[in-house]
């Protein structure tokens, strides 16, 4: 009798089992069903919306090319030479996760380097420790001679420092540790007044480092004794840099791979905290877009918020928009001056529309700045 109900217990548990068995691969069934039904539905709208992004961006790179030659001949842009509607923007669903795929964690992101990092590298691999100012005020100063020293006026350079700093960053402020927060993370290595990227510097050494020597030569035959001798030193460090930067093939890919990967690229924008290099690279950045736009016949004064947009967007794409009369900034789409994945990521662009809202929000990002502290503090050091 008990083998009886013995038997019977376990038939009734092999049941259950199966039971359950089928119900999880019905339900595994219902769900890549569900799965691959939501994938076509998916790819039908998707696809469509892909074959129209592409067919506008194409069109944009297009015109992009036809003004280049426009330029080279020195003819007058127009209306025409640009795209003049909006890119556009999927409303669908999202892709489907297959339920089958193994999850994965997402990949780790590389630590970004901070200011320490960057001192670090220059003192292993260039002997080099910059010099620091002995406050913020004294940068500024040095900041403000060069600045006009390159042409620049107060009104460029605090504007360009309001937009990129909140009009309160100081010369060795880093992206995304302004103002300093419990657990901030550096999200770029962008530094100081102008917020120049590691690739920045690492190319302005290679493609126009002896500007920088001859500037601090200059500067040490006005100097005697031990004060000589440490800028001697300082220029023979920066020399070096600049003998390795110029072995590097001369893209912005290339420059960008060592300054970002390298440790020899890490210690060479540590150049930008010392208080004799420093103010000079900063300034470059703005006096190259400066002469670049009076190269091409621009000259009238450019705006802080023109010279900004230069800044944004490259000089090539910024000269475009700022020798634009102002009927055509209020009609040209700014996708004209993008790529279409550094479009996506630029929230500003995608939310000023044109031309003319790009300037606006910029100035206004500008005026709103100007009386923060450190705004106020460079515009008395010119």
């Amino acid at each position: 009798m008990r083998r009886k109900h013995l038997a019977l217990i376990l038939a009734g548990l092999s049941a259950l089992t199966l039971s359950a068995a089928l119900d999880i691969g019905g339900g595994a069934r219902a769900a890549a069903s569900d799965y691959q039904a939501r994938l076509a539905e998916y790819q039908r709208i998707h696809g469509a919306y892909q074959a129209e992004a592409d067919a506008y961006w194409n069109a944009v790179s297009d015109k992009r090319r036809l003004r280049n030659v426009k330029r080279r001949n020195h003819e007058p842009m127009a209306l025409t030479d640009y795209v003049l509607t909006q890119p556009p923007v999927y409303a669908g669903p999202r892709k489907p996760i297959d339920p089958s795929a193994p999850r994965e964690p997402p990949p780790e992101r590389p630590e970004m380097p901070v200011v320490a990092d960057f001192l670090a590298a220059a003192a292993e691999h260039w002997r080099f420790t910059p010099e620091r100012p002995a406050s913020d005020a004294e940068f500024k100063r040095a900041y403000a001679r060069a600045a006009l020293a390159a042409g620049l006026t107060r009104e460029q350079a605090v504007g360009v420092y309001s937009f990129e700093t909140g009009g309160r960053g100081l010369y060795d402020t880093q992206a995304g540790l302004e103002p300093p927060r419990p657990g901030a993370h550096a999200i770029s290595p962008a530094l100081g007044y102008n917020q120049l990227l590691s690739t920045n510097t690492v190319s302005m050494l290679g493609e126009d480092g002896g500007k920088f020597v001859a500037a601090l030569r200059r500067k040490a035959a006005a100097l005697q004794g031990e004060r000589r001798l440490a800028l001697e030193r300082k220029i023979a460090a920066l020399e070096r840099m600049i003998a390795f930067t110029r072995k590097i093939p001369a893209k912005w890919s290339e420059y960008d791979r060592v300054a970002k990967g390298t440790p020899q690229g890490w210690g060479i924008h540590a150049i930008l905290l010392d208080i004799d290099i420093g103010p000079l690279l900063q300034v470059q950045k703005l006096a190259t877009s400066v002469h670049f736009a009076r190269a091409k016949g621009y000259t009238a004064p450019l705006s802080a918020a023109e010279l900004e947009l230069m800044n944004l967007t490259g000089d090539g794409n910024g000269i475009d928009m700022v020798m634009m009369p102002q009927g055509m900034r209020e009609r040209v789409p700014t996708s004209n001056f993008f790529q279409p994945q550094g479009y996506a990521r630029n929230p500003v662009a995608r939310r000023t529309a044109t031309v003319a809202g790009l300037l606006a929000e910029i100035q206004g990002h500008m005026l709103r700045n100007a009386q923060a502290a450190g705004a106020r503090e460079l515009a008395a050091a010119f």
